[in-house]
């Protein structure tokens, strides 16, 4: 009898402190219910005039949508045109340009570089044929002995460095011009991949977008995307393009992910490498809206010849569209309007028990919530089949 006392004993003693601890709290719980629901109550403002309440007890005001909430424009790509910005089948010498630099170049090597080479290739070949025909050995039986000639000497000497020169003032002339920018309108990140382009736009909110080639209609799934006319191409058609407004001056930011790359756009006189770890810079100006196609002109593997770059061109209003229908803004663009501050509050658990208790009343402030219970139904206590 007397162990069968301590026991009992012992089970009191152990199961006290939890059973007098869940009426402490439940009557804190209890005293502070009453007394966080009027300062709530008083917290919360008055509903606006155009709020939409909920009549269900506890539920928070619904504002009304704000205006820019409208689900993103559609925009479609343009139709390539035949003829521009494209290879043109059995043509020679360059693109037709579209940019400054372009214009520029093509000028210099069209009008200047491409006469005088083919003016000094004409006259080494007349010395040539003169050479053969007045020297021949039926002419000239005895050869002449002659060791040297000093005005031939200087003639030889002084007219190639006179043709460097004139090779040498357009075209660093050119260069000058095509390192030396305006400021820039607008920013994007190329970036290289095996195999395909990722362009980035960090002024218009920093999304990017992933552009790989479209392929044939025999080479893809029946339902899938292939290439058609309208898209350019073959072998040059992208199912996603980097889009540019005309008429701005535009910053490419170049760069790889693996191996090295080469953004090639023969209409823009535009090409430069995309080297891993390096950031390299270059920049156009395009006036004519269009489609102009390029490719990486970097071997970088298997797949090298199947990265084309196609390029559209667009009005500034069309440029703003593209933007939204990706997801980006406008730089200046005015943010979508904030709710109204005079809305109604939602009241939250939270907000309750954070409200401070009237004065006045005499009432504890509201406890902390119980913490977890842990295994045995204790708050803080490891379940003993842990132990």
């Amino acid at each position: 009898m007397k162990l069968h006392g301590w026991l009992l004993a012992l089970a009191a003693a152990g199961l006290t402190p939890a059973s007098a601890q869940a009426p402490q709290e439940a009557a804190a719980q209890g005293a502070a219910a009453p007394t966080a629901a009027p300062s709530a109550a008083a917290a919360a403002p008055a509903p606006a005039p155009g709020a939409v309440t909920d009549p269900t007890p506890g539920a928070s005001a619904v504002a009304p949508a704000a205006p820019g909430a409208a689900a993103a424009p559609a925009f479609d790509y343009a139709p390539a045109e035949a003829g521009v910005g494209m290879p043109t089948p059995f043509a020679t010498g360059t693109q037709t340009q579209f940019t400054p630099i372009g214009i520029e170049g093509a000028n210099f090597h069209n009008r200047w570089l491409l006469l005088l080479c083919a003016a000094i290739s004409l006259f080494v070949l007349a010395l040539m044929v003169y050479a053969i025909v007045r020297y021949r050995r039926s002419a000239n039986p005895v050869p002449s002995r002659t060791s040297h000639n000093t005005f031939v000497e200087v003639v030889w000497t002084l007219v190639p460095v006179l043709i460097l020169v004139a090779i040498a003032i357009p075209s660093i002339r050119l260069i000058r011009h095509q390192y030396s920018p305006p400021p820039a309108d607008l920013t994007v990140k190329v970036i290289g991949n095996q195999w395909y382009w990722t362009y980035q736009y960090p002024d218009n909110g920093g999304f990017e977008i992933v552009s790989n080639m479209l392929k044939e209609k025999n080479e893809v799934a029946a339902g899938a995307r292939f290439r058609t006319d309208a898209d350019g191409p073959r072998l040059l058609a992208a199912d996603e393009r980097l889009v540019i407004p005309a008429g701005a001056t535009v910053k490419f930011i170049v760069t790889s992910n693996d191996v090295i790359h080469s953004f090639f756009v023969p209409a823009f006189w535009t090409k430069i490498d995309a080297n891993p770890g390096i950031l390299n810079e270059t920049w156009v100006k395009v006036d004519r809206p269009g489609v102009y196609f390029g490719q990486c002109t970097e071997l970088c593997g298997a797949r090298h010849a199947y990265m084309p770059i196609a390029v559209e061109v667009v009005t500034p209003q069309r440029f703003a569209q593209w933007i939204a229908s990706k997801g980006g803004t406008m730089p200046g663009a005015t943010p979508a309007a904030a709710p109204d501050s005079t809305a109604a509050t939602a009241v939250t658990p939270a907000a309750v028990e954070a409200a401070p208790a009237p004065a006045g009343t005499g009432a504890a402030p509201p406890t902390s919530p119980t913490p977890p219970v842990a295994g045995n139904g204790q708050p803080g206590v490891a379940n003993r089949a842990n132990d």
